[in-house]
């Protein structure tokens, strides 16, 4: 087994110091109250055995990377067969076709 504490440590080391790494949204209320200097790794492995390093224990708002996590799922699910349906409602639609627009809206669907 690796030794993800290890691994995690030089991860975490390597990279807290950085300063071209970007910069709180702060368009986002959610992300804009949290200090910039945040920074924390936690790993479970296999056999649920925790490893922690840094502002773990922190609770943050995760947006956009559920998206990771959720494709992640989805590809340990069905595999390559995932990426037929990126890029598309459940209909089969593209995620921005007028007719969605529009049933969001209330107006009649146009085909």
């Amino acid at each position: 087994m690796p030794d993800f504490q290890n691994i995690i440590h030089t991860v975490y080391e390597e990279t807290k110091h950085l300063s071209d790494t970007g910069k709180v949204a702060s368009y986002i209320p959610e992300l804009a109250s949290i200090h910039e200097d945040k920074f924390g790794i936690c790993l479970l492995d296999i056999d649920k055995k925790s490893f922690q390093l840094g502002d773990f224990n922190e609770r943050f708002s995760v947006q956009s990377i559920s998206k990771v996590l959720t494709l992640a799922m989805a590809m340990s699910l069905i595999g390559e067969k995932v990426w037929n349906r990126v890029d598309v409602e459940p209909s089969g639609d593209p995620f921005n076709h007028l007719s969605l627009r529009n049933k969001k809206m209330g107006y009649p669907e146009i085909r």
